[in-house]
């Protein structure tokens, strides 16, 4: 059968079309993607605007229009942690769902984590053993550890590139003053996140996924060699770390002119180059390895286990 899942992310909106089959791999079949950038619309209230509700409702009939001329046979519609904290988020998923012409099922930051976990878990298979998966979404930070399909610990902290662009690195570039200022706002946010993984088995695999860690990959990291479609970056954190101060220096145009950064992720690629490198440096971790599979994967697999 044919599924779509429509993403409602911080930054995107995103059409995935896959073809599944319980037992086989999904093979994708199209990827429609809007970039909204949600967090710069949210008001002072927490309310998203009237133009963010509009630019809303114009990715989302973008999305549904493209998942009909793909012909699925279903279609969900996944809603994450801009619309899930917004005052006026209700309301305006109300008006999103009847643009989609289906439910939209609101998230919470662990299914978010737990989704994401069982798309690496299926990625890398039994043989990976114990993962350790990041995620840097435009809202918030999902970290997972587990050896089974379901995580030990999930775990989702407000500490997305885009949430923390607009809350502590709004100047373009950012000053340094400002992004060492960041850098101790998640040391000591994530000090204890790093005692609750030291009461667990270490990991033998250690993976991210997410737009933005694939972007800081293609500019930082290396390509290796992989059994499955398409291109494997790895990440090395000292490789990460002396680039997110070349990036602080570089105005948000100019980026896009480096390798992986794309023009809807330019704006929020310093903030996010920094939760990833002190993600990594709190948990200890010196590499990671890119996994292609993320939310929205996890989400088609879940339905899959459930037909």
């Amino acid at each position: 059968m044919r599924l779509g899942v429509i993403d409602i992310g911080s930054n995107t909106v995103h059409l995935l079309v896959m073809d599944a089959r319980p037992g086989a791999r999904p093979v994708p079949q199209a990827s429609v993607k809007t970039t909204v950038r949600l967090m710069r619309y949210l008001q002072p209230d927490g309310s998203v605007s009237d133009e963010g509700v509009a630019a809303l409702d114009a990715a989302v009939r973008t999305a549904a229009s493209a998942g009909r001329e793909h012909a699925t046979d279903e279609t969900m519609a996944l809603a994450t942690s801009a619309l899930r904290e917004a005052t006026n988020g209700p309301e305006v998923l109300a008006t999103l769902s009847e643009r989609a012409g289906v439910p939209i099922e609101v998230l919470s930051g662990t299914d978010e984590a737990r989704l994401t976990f069982l798309a690496a878990r299926r990625w890398y298979g039994w043989g990976a053993g114990r993962l350790l998966v990041l995620d840097i979404g435009g809202g918030s930070l999902e970290i997972c550890s587990g050896v089974d399909e379901e995580p030990d610990l999930a775990l989702s902290l407000p500490w997305g590139a885009g949430r923390a662009t607009v809350e502590h690195l709004p100047d373009d570039p950012p000053g340094p003053e400002r992004v060492e200022a960041l850098r101790g706002l998640l040391r000591a946010a994530l000090e204890p996140v790093a005692r609750q993984l030291a009461a667990l088995p270490s990991p033998d695999h250690v993976v991210a996924t997410s737009k933005t860690f694939r972007s800081l990959a293609r500019l930082a990291g290396s390509r290796v060699d992989t059994v499955g479609p398409g291109d494997s970056w790895r990440l090395r954190r000292r490789d990460l770390a002396d680039w997110v101060p070349r990036l602080a220096k570089i105005p948000a145009e100019g980026r896009t002119a480096l390798p992986g950064i794309t023009p809807e992720r330019t704006f929020q690629i310093v903030a996010g180059g920094v939760v990833a490198t002190e993600t990594m440096r709190a948990l200890g971790v010196d590499e990671v390895e890119i996994c292609p599979w993320a939310l929205r994967e996890g989400a088609i697999l879940q339905r899959l286990d459930h037909l």
